[in-house]
């Protein structure tokens, strides 16, 4: 048996096909770009991949297809030491692909195709239940099902394990048919300020994160966690606001620093860190991700981010 805390990561898995760009193209623009690269990634496998370099023994639930991305996924998440044992194959069906736009300021522009994201199913959580059951931390995101998201999260309450939620992506698709229960019985949520706009029906124009903290608190009754980019992170819990600034960095690609951010802060949290001190190791992990191309190739390992001499500077802490 491992000493390592348990973190069963569910969600999908992705090859990355990354165009870096000068800028944004615009509608009915071809632009030249500077060059291409392929790597693995998906919001699950990213967090898996985090957790896993972030010290957690790591299983990982996800689908692919029967196909040479599906294959290559396989084979680099064994390569982390991650059990690939609960990841479904299916024919016919290809692999997520994600279509990676990277612009000169290091900031992105995704378009996905799930593919075998969307085969996975409420049933293949359930057979899951012993790895559910015995983890510390589960995490998950909602590429993959809405339905199969909310049977993770029921099965997790069932058996007291703690339950990380990254409601990402966010859109019109996942917003109308998010069930309430999905954010009320996560122990703790992860949304970026996007996410936290459009889960809050909130206009980004008059928004700031204190006030989306307190419209989330309506709907999600755990502690909310929200990163903020280039301003680092802020956390609401019980009636506190907590500010953790972010780590100045010299940019190169953003892709992954959330996946970063959740992959450690789980696997901090599982080890019994204090709430504050788990965040702001992942801030640090975070911050370190966005000076490498790529996702999976871009998350730091643990003893990347204890040598690193970074600081996240002093919090800053209010009441509602």
């Amino acid at each position: 048996m491992s000493n390592k805390p348990r973190i069963v990561v569910i969600g999908s898995s992705n090859t990355d096909m990354i165009i870096r760009v000068p800028r944004s193209v615009g509608s009915g623009e071809t632009l030249m770009g500077t060059g291409f690269t392929i790597v693995q990634g998906g919001k699950g496998a990213n967090q898996a991949v985090a957790s896993a370099r972030a010290g957690g023994d790591v299983v990982f639930i996800s689908c692919v297809g029967d196909d040479l991305f599906g294959r290559n996924t396989v084979d680099a998440l064994r390569n982390e030491a991650i059990d690939t044992s609960l990841v479904k194959v299916v024919k016919e069906v290809p692999t997520g692909v994600a279509m990676i736009q990277i612009d000169e300021k290091g900031e992105n522009s995704i378009c996905v195709a799930p593919g075998a994201n969307n085969c996975l199913y409420s049933e293949d959580i359930l057979s899951a239940e012993n790895a559910i059951g015995e983890a510390d931390v589960l995490l998950i995101q909602l590429e993959i099902p809405v339905k199969t998201v909310e049977t993770a999260i029921i099965l997790a309450k069932k058996h007291k394990t703690q339950v990380i939620l990254n409601p990402a992506p966010v859109n019109p698709f996942h917003a109308s048919q998010l069930p309430a229960g999905i954010l009320s019985n996560a122990d703790i949520i992860t949304p970026n300020l996007n996410e936290a706009e459009w889960l809050t029906d909130t206009d980004p124009s008059v928004s700031d994160y204190s006030e989306l903290l307190v419209r989330l608190r309506k709907s999600a009754t755990g502690i909310i966690v929200m990163t903020l980019g280039g301003n680092g992170s802020a956390c609401l819990n019980q009636k506190k606001i907590t500010h953790f600034p972010a780590v100045p960095v010299r940019v190169t690609d953003t892709t992954a620093a959330g996946d970063t951010f959740n992959g450690y802060l789980a696997v901090a949290l599982a080890k019994g860190y204090r709430l504050d001190k788990a965040i702001t190791l992942a801030v640090k992990a975070a911050s370190l991700s966005v000076t490498k191309l790529g996702a999976q190739s871009s998350i730091p390992y643990a003893e990347e981010v204890d040598l690193s001499p970074l600081k996240s500077g002093k919090h800053l802490v209010k009441a509602i």
